[in-house]
């Protein structure tokens, strides 16, 4: 029932569709982040008009809020919001690990606090597949402990090992056969438990795999071997989704590396900060000199808000405190994120990436690269 087919490759860069029994996608893509259910400031209709393919929801939120009765009343997410799309939801394992001292981590799985009203909740496996079955996405998500950085080897294996052990239990649990399953590898930066990792993991055979325990606060030279290493290594006849990257740079050297589906709050959580995202860099619209100019957020952008507005409008309503500047910015955002990745695909068919990503690095960086760009655009020839 899900199918990943290889259509172009320009070294390790692939262009594929991923079938589901719902929608079928093509790859490399960027999946905005809903995670109550909603895109900030965006309508579905928003998202499918700037290219959105699928759209991830967050697990741990929604159990929150609306809540698991609402969304089993509205046949799950795609009945509440009037997506049209696909959907992925994550674990809540992320969200979960990420309260630090209002929660506990045992074999059993966590119990942490809810922390809308203060409610002891715990949170297993078993109960992650029920909720995420409930919420009914395309693609769900194997309940997993993402360490913190840096962590120490000991527990950075220790902690992997039962990530492994919760996969087991999560494979056992799921009972819907439209829904598909990946599993996720850890081990940080650290090789050594990585390999771990990837050789515990991948005998499971998921429909794909997720790249886990990144994007964490490590640095990008840090990063990198890490995204080169488990790419390498993982199955090239799945989809291999790098989770929570986002930042334009990251989506061209991993697509390099053979990475196929990405999401990240970063380009409407930096929108909401005033940051509009271009080829040249992240451009403030805070700054006075965009007070006056006419010029669109980005000239050659198809969306509606370089195709409508000067930046001196934006800016003004920035300062105005407007809600249509998070919205006008979030447009943007996602369309060029989208941009990219269509014109990596285009690149892809062409079996010219290597040259378009060193070219737009060029551009993006002002003919200043960064050692971990060029060092993962060159891995990614062979």
């Amino acid at each position: 029932m899900f199918e990943f087919e290889i259509s172009a490759s320009s070294g390790r860069a692939r262009v594929a569709t991923f079938s589901t029994p719902f929608e079928t996608v093509t790859t490399p893509m960027f999946m905005p982040v809903g995670t109550q259910g909603s895109v900030k400031s965006l309508s579905a209709r928003d998202l499918r008009d700037i290219g959105s393919q699928m759209i991830l929801g967050n697990t741990y939120h929604l159990i929150l809020r609306p809540g698991l009765e609402i969304m089993q009343q509205f046949n799950g997410l795609r009945g509440f919001t009037a997506y049209p799309g696909a959907f992925l939801t994550d674990s809540g394992g992320f969200q979960v690990m990420s309260l630090g001292d209002i929660r506990t981590i045992t074999e059993h799985g966590v119990v942490f606090k809810n922390h809308i009203n203060g409610d002891m909740l715990e949170m297993t496996p078993e109960s992650s597949i029920a909720a995420q079955e409930t919420i009914g996405a395309n693609i769900i998500m194997a309940f997993d402990e993402c360490p913190p950085h840096p962590a120490t080897f000991e527990y950075g294996k220790k902690s992997l090992e039962r990530t492994v052990r919760w996969l087991e239990r999560c494979v056992k649990a799921k009972t819907r056969a439209d829904q598909g399953l990946f599993a996720i590898v850890q081990g940080g930066v650290d090789l050594k438990l990585r390999q771990q990792s990837l050789e515990a993991t991948i005998p499971f055979a998921t429909p794909g795999f997720a790249i886990g325990g990144l994007a964490v606060g490590e640095s990008k030279e840090e990063m990198y071997p890490s995204v080169e290493f488990s790419t390498r290594h993982l199955p090239s006849n799945k989809p291999r989704y790098l989770m929570g990257v986002g930042f334009p740079e990251d989506l061209v050297a991993s697509i390099a590396l053979g990475v196929d589906m990405f999401d990240c709050v970063y380009p409407t959580r930096t929108a909401r900060f005033g940051y509009a995202l271009t080829s040249q860099g992240r451009l403030n619209l805070q700054n006075a000199k965009n007070r006056t100019d006419p010029n669109p957020l980005e000239h050659g952008c198809d969306c509606y808000a370089c195709q409508n507005h000067s930046r001196a409008y934006i800016a003004h309503l920035l300062r105005a405190e407007e809600m249509l500047a998070p919205r006008l910015l979030s447009l943007h955002n996602l369309r060029f994120l989208h941009r990219i990745t269509e014109a990596a695909r285009t690149a892809i068919l062409e079996h010219s990436y290597h040259d378009w990503a060193i070219e737009w690095g060029n551009q993006y960086f002002k003919n200043v690269i960064p050692a971990w760009f060029s060092s993962a655009i060159e891995q990614g020839r062979g």
